[in-house]
Protein backbone atom coordinates (compact mmCIF):
# COMPACT_ATOMS: atom_id res chain seq x y z
CA UNK A 1 0.00 0.00 0.00
CA UNK A 2 1.57 3.68 -0.79
CA UNK A 3 1.62 5.94 2.36
CA UNK A 4 1.48 2.78 4.56
CA UNK A 5 3.99 3.16 7.94
CA UNK A 6 5.63 0.24 9.16
CA UNK A 7 6.60 0.49 12.82
CA UNK A 8 8.37 -2.36 14.48
CA UNK A 9 8.18 -3.21 17.94
CA UNK A 10 11.55 -2.32 19.97
CA UNK A 11 14.47 -5.03 20.37
CA UNK A 12 14.68 -6.45 23.78
CA UNK A 13 17.91 -8.02 25.07
CA UNK A 14 17.19 -11.51 27.53
CA UNK A 15 18.81 -12.75 30.21
CA UNK A 16 18.69 -15.93 31.79
CA UNK A 17 19.28 -16.68 35.10
CA UNK A 18 19.91 -21.08 35.19
CA UNK A 19 19.97 -21.56 38.70
CA UNK A 20 19.69 -19.94 42.06
CA UNK A 21 23.03 -17.77 43.18
CA UNK A 22 24.10 -17.87 39.23
CA UNK A 23 24.42 -14.33 37.08
CA UNK A 24 22.25 -13.80 34.36
CA UNK A 25 23.51 -14.65 31.25
CA UNK A 26 22.32 -12.61 27.82
CA UNK A 27 21.15 -15.50 25.87
CA UNK A 28 19.60 -13.67 23.01
CA UNK A 29 17.06 -10.67 21.99
CA UNK A 30 13.54 -10.22 20.77
CA UNK A 31 10.92 -7.89 19.65
CA UNK A 32 7.77 -7.20 21.74
CA UNK A 33 5.36 -4.17 22.13
CA UNK A 34 6.53 -3.43 25.66
CA UNK A 35 8.45 -4.89 28.97
CA UNK A 36 5.71 -7.28 29.82
CA UNK A 37 4.95 -8.95 26.35
CA UNK A 38 8.91 -8.94 25.93
CA UNK A 39 8.76 -10.69 29.28
CA UNK A 40 6.52 -13.42 28.37
CA UNK A 41 7.88 -13.85 25.12
CA UNK A 42 11.26 -14.24 26.77
CA UNK A 43 9.94 -17.14 29.31
CA UNK A 44 8.57 -18.82 25.86
CA UNK A 45 11.26 -18.95 23.94
CA UNK A 46 14.06 -19.13 26.31
CA UNK A 47 13.01 -21.59 29.25
CA UNK A 48 10.66 -24.35 27.71
CA UNK A 49 12.46 -27.05 29.25
CA UNK A 50 12.74 -25.34 32.84
CA UNK A 51 16.06 -23.93 31.98
CA UNK A 52 15.61 -20.85 33.78
CA UNK A 53 14.67 -19.50 37.48
CA UNK A 54 14.94 -15.52 36.56
CA UNK A 55 14.44 -13.50 33.68
CA UNK A 56 15.59 -9.84 32.59
CA UNK A 57 14.27 -8.08 29.84
CA UNK A 58 15.81 -4.63 28.58
CA UNK A 59 15.31 -2.57 25.82
CA UNK A 60 18.01 -2.46 23.53
CA UNK A 61 18.30 1.13 23.44
CA UNK A 62 18.56 1.51 26.80
CA UNK A 63 21.75 -0.90 27.09
CA UNK A 64 25.17 1.63 27.36
CA UNK A 65 28.53 -0.71 27.11
CA UNK A 66 32.01 0.40 26.48
CA UNK A 67 33.17 -0.22 22.73
CA UNK A 68 36.91 -2.31 22.01
CA UNK A 69 38.34 0.98 21.04
CA UNK A 70 37.78 1.69 24.54
CA UNK A 71 39.53 -0.71 26.08
CA UNK A 72 43.11 0.95 27.56
CA UNK A 73 40.46 3.91 29.72
CA UNK A 74 38.35 1.54 30.95
CA UNK A 75 40.50 -1.72 31.97
CA UNK A 76 43.70 0.07 32.36
CA UNK A 77 45.37 -1.34 35.72
CA UNK A 78 43.90 0.39 39.08
CA UNK A 79 47.27 1.60 40.01
CA UNK A 80 47.23 5.20 38.56
CA UNK A 81 43.61 5.59 39.38
CA UNK A 82 44.42 6.62 43.01
CA UNK A 83 40.89 7.30 43.89
CA UNK A 84 40.04 3.71 44.03
CA UNK A 85 42.46 3.35 47.16
CA UNK A 86 41.16 3.71 50.54
CA UNK A 87 44.16 5.42 51.54
CA UNK A 88 43.16 8.22 48.90
CA UNK A 89 40.83 9.65 51.30
CA UNK A 90 41.69 11.34 54.55
CA UNK A 91 39.06 9.66 57.98
CA UNK A 92 38.64 11.92 60.08
CA UNK A 93 39.32 11.49 63.41
CA UNK A 94 35.73 11.90 65.00
CA UNK A 95 35.25 8.64 62.22
CA UNK A 96 35.46 5.18 64.51
CA UNK A 97 38.29 2.76 63.31
CA UNK A 98 36.29 1.29 60.07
Amino acid sequence: MSGEIKHEWPLFEVFVRAKRGLNHVHVGSLRAADHEMALHHARDLYTRRNEGVSIWVVRSDDVVASGPDEKDAFFAPSGDKVYRHPTYYAIPDSVPHI
